[in-house]
């Protein structure tokens, strides 16, 4: 194997979703997948076995291994060719997938799971292990499209530039356009340098929407060059961010999202453009964590 997606799995309708997902992204890069479901109930000494009064097949050490059985066919039949083990470790589910995640190129998780609340519309995992993966995690929200862009949300941050490399390698291995999404306002905006007071403008009219074309264009410019099949939209809109991406997302197949963007609070593990395309965004959400970002 040249790699290893890992895939969280609860029984749930959404993380058999997420274990075909996980099946197809490991075919996309060659690499091995691993269905892992963390098993907390031996840690609170749970009998495991089946009751005496109930079936011999019943009992939560049953359910599970019928539960992965499951996932693990749904896998097959998406992706026959990938090499798939699987593994259910004692622990709760966010430590158990953020040790997984050191040592995959991908996590992928259903935005939903068996502990969710009625009404909830991302769960508890998917949000805190976008926030401390160590690889990036794809959140699957809906019913995938297997055509559509990977749209790219880019703000110009250094933070942001792992899941600009992340993007296009996407969108390579998909062989599909990638739609680079950058937004503004004047409030977001860089400031101007200093100027005469007297002038009537802080910019001139047009002068912050050409700033931003430009660090849009700043931002992709290395990765073109090592992407030169991936056929790039770039799209500059004065807005709001969130808005605009989980706008977009209604007829794109994937899009991907730095963990914290420039306008973050220092502290702040997920930024609320990331969290917001967790709950709403129309397709899979893959969050990626800048380099040097620590928990």
């Amino acid at each position: 194997m040249n790699g290893l997606v890992v895939v969280g799995v609860d029984g749930s309708a959404s993380g058999l979703a997420a274990a075909e997902v996980a099946a197809r992204e490991a075919a996309l890069r060659g690499a091995g997948l691993r269905v892992v479901h963390a098993f907390l109930w031996p840690a609170m000494h749970v009998p495991m076995g089946p009751s005496t009064l109930g079936p011999p097949e019943g009992g939560l050490r049953n359910m599970v291994g019928r539960f992965m059985a499951e996932a693990v066919e749904r896998a097959r039949a998406a992706a026959p060719e990938v090499e798939i083990d699987q593994v259910v470790l004692t622990g709760e589910p966010l430590t158990v997938l953020e040790a997984q995640s050191r040592g995959a190129e991908l996590v992928v998780v259903g935005s939903r799971g068996m502990g969710g609340f009625v009404g909830l519309l991302v769960g508890s995992t998917a949000v805190h292990l976008a926030a401390h993966g160590r690889c990036p995690v794809l959140v699957v929200r809906e019913e995938p499209a297997t055509d559509g862009p990977v749209v790219l949300g880019v703000d110009g941050s250094a933070a942001g530039r792992k899941a600009v490399e992340f993007a296009f390698a996407e969108a390579a291995l998909r062989k599909a356009p990638l739609v680079a999404l950058h937004t503004w306002t004047t409030w977001n905006a860089p400031l101007p340098p200093p100027q005469d007071a007297s002038a009537p403008y802080a910019n001139e009219p047009g002068a912050l929407g050409g700033e931003e074309e430009r660090l849009l264009a700043e931002a992709l410019a290395g990765h073109r060059d090592r992407h030169p099949d991936v056929v790039v939209e770039q799209r500059t809109v004065r807005g709001g961010a969130r808005e605009a991406l989980i706008e977009a997302s209604r007829s794109a197949q994937l899009v991907v999202v730095g963990a914290r963007g420039r306008g973050g609070f220092a502290g702040l593990l997920l930024g609320s453009v990331s969290q917001a395309l967790l709950h709403h965004a129309h397709c899979p959400v893959a969050v990626v964590r800048g380099a040097g970002e620590r928990d």
